[in-house]
């Protein structure tokens, strides 16, 4: 190395860094405004009192229901953590913002997918590990769904109201006439792939329309 690239090198080194700053602190700043450490906190007690939980005796029934409320709760705060406190105006700010609302939104879900099954590791998990993820991320559509329509703040509704029709559903089971569209995964097999295609297709159009366009939020 000559004496002249000695003297480039930190000089790039320094570039480099001075570059990557602004990227490091508006990725910071997205996941403020968004109260993403909240809402991981919210996915991990929504964990631990699923770990507790499965360590009561349950009946048929109620073990089915009762990973499902744990999965709602998560989609519920994944959904309400897209609300922005700028409203219209941030999608003017610049071409990242789809990138890091959909990074946001893909980290929380699989976080909560993932510490939901590990809760689930070692004890009677109704519908296995597979059914989790399925439930999970097709709940959490269905809130990004309204975040889209309704805005960030409202968007806990949709997950709300889907959880009661999944609880009927599960109910019409052993009552009857069973309900067994597969748009309504909860009360399907975690191996239906019906129900992992619609769930999967709900989560994937509400993904596409929070990137691209966010909540729907006003300003403030």
């Amino acid at each position: 190395m000559t004496a002249e690239e000695a003297r480039q090198a930190p000089a790039g080194g320094v570039g480099f860094g001075r570059a990557l700053r602004p990227g490091l602190r508006l990725t910071r700043l997205h996941l403020a405004s968004r109260r993403v450490p909240a809402a991981l906190a919210a996915i991990a007690a929504c964990a631990v009192l699923l770990r507790v939980a499965l360590h009561r005796p349950w009946n048929a029934y109620g073990a089915l229901q009762l990973p499902l409320i744990f999965e709602t709760g998560c989609a519920a705060v994944i959904v309400v953590a897209t609300a922005s406190p700028f409203g219209g105006p941030e999608r003017a700010t610049g071409r990242w913002l789809p990138i890091l609302r959909l990074s946001t939104v893909l980290a929380l879900t699989t976080v909560a997918a993932g510490a939901l099954a590990a809760a689930g590791t070692g004890m009677h998990l109704a519908g296995g590990t597979l059914e989790v993820l399925r439930n999970t991320a097709g709940v959490t559509g269905v809130g990004l769904l309204c975040a889209a329509v309704l805005g960030g703040a409202l968007a806990w509704t949709g997950p709300a109201a889907y959880l009661i029709i999944s609880v009927y559903a599960l109910y019409t089971q052993w009552h009857g006439p069973a309900l067994t569209t597969p748009w309504i995964w909860p009360a399907r097999p975690g191996h239906d792939v019906g129900a992992m295609l619609c769930a999967g297709l709900v989560f994937a159009t509400g993904l596409a329309l929070v990137t691209v366009r966010g909540a729907r939020d006003p300003v403030g």
